[in-house]
């Protein structure tokens, strides 16, 4: 009499790991936007919406315009990934992931190239401004809207007030059981690494080896997890 060997489960893609690594690039990102363009951030609306309360009050060095500007492609990048993500269901998730990672990576490649002829000091010309706030903007509301489509807990790679929220909540100093402690610091220690790196290189080198970097660690982040077997599961 046969019997048929117990299968194993599936493995799952390591996502975790990835985007811990896209929360690195966010912090290089709001390096990029806050410390090259002049405080608007392109990655974290929150920052922008404040921003843009100051400049409706009239506050000295806050404009309207980037604030709005930068909302406007983040949202409009956010719509597209929507729509991306719904057309994939029930594809292999490594063919979606590939799709938003070399849709973000081009875009924030195409600001580098802008980025060359930027003056960071001068903020000249300032369709340099714009051009790259469009093109990180929609490149970050495009990562947001898929990270939010895979639903991964605590690792939102641009937002931190409810990990941080979270991580004290949940403490066992709380009475609770101190869920997901190591992902939440993982993700806090990201941004953090990220945004210093980001300002060394804006300080030292201007925005576009920032950009190519965010860039590639986005893509060769995702092609690793992409090439994993749990990732030809459907998404």
């Amino acid at each position: 009499m046969s019997t048929t060997p117990p299968q194993s489960p599936p493995q799952s893609p390591p996502l975790a790991g990835l985007l811990l690594l896209l929360s690195v690039t966010t912090g290089l990102v709001d390096a990029i936007s806050v410390l090259g363009l002049g405080k608007v951030f392109t990655a974290n609306m929150t920052g922008n919406i404040v921003f843009l309360g100051f400049a409706a009050a009239g506050t000295p060095g806050f404009r309207v315009a980037p604030y709005l500007v930068a909302i406007i492609a983040f949202l409009a990048g956010a719509l597209v990934a929507g729509r991306t993500g719904k057309a994939h269901a029930g594809r292999p998730l490594r063919r979606w992931l590939m799709i938003a990672a070399t849709i973000e990576a081009a875009l924030l490649w195409i600001a580098a190239a802008i980025a060359i002829d930027f003056d960071v000091a001068t903020q000249t010309p300032d369709r340099g401004v714009y051009a790259i706030i469009i093109l990180t903007g929609l490149a970050m509301g495009f990562r947001n809207a898929t990270i939010r489509q895979l639903k991964v807990p605590d690792l939102t790679t641009t937002v931190l007030t409810l990990t941080l929220t979270g991580l004290a909540a949940d403490s066992s100093l709380a009475g609770g059981a101190n869920i997901n402690w190591r992902r939440r610091i993982g993700s806090v220690a990201a941004i953090f690494g990220g945004a210093a790196l980001g300002a060394v290189l804006v300080m030292r080198t201007g925005l576009t080896a920032p950009l190519i970097l965010a860039g590639a660690l986005v893509l060769a982040g995702t092609a690793a997890c992409a090439f994993h077997p749990g990732s030809a599961r459907p998404a």
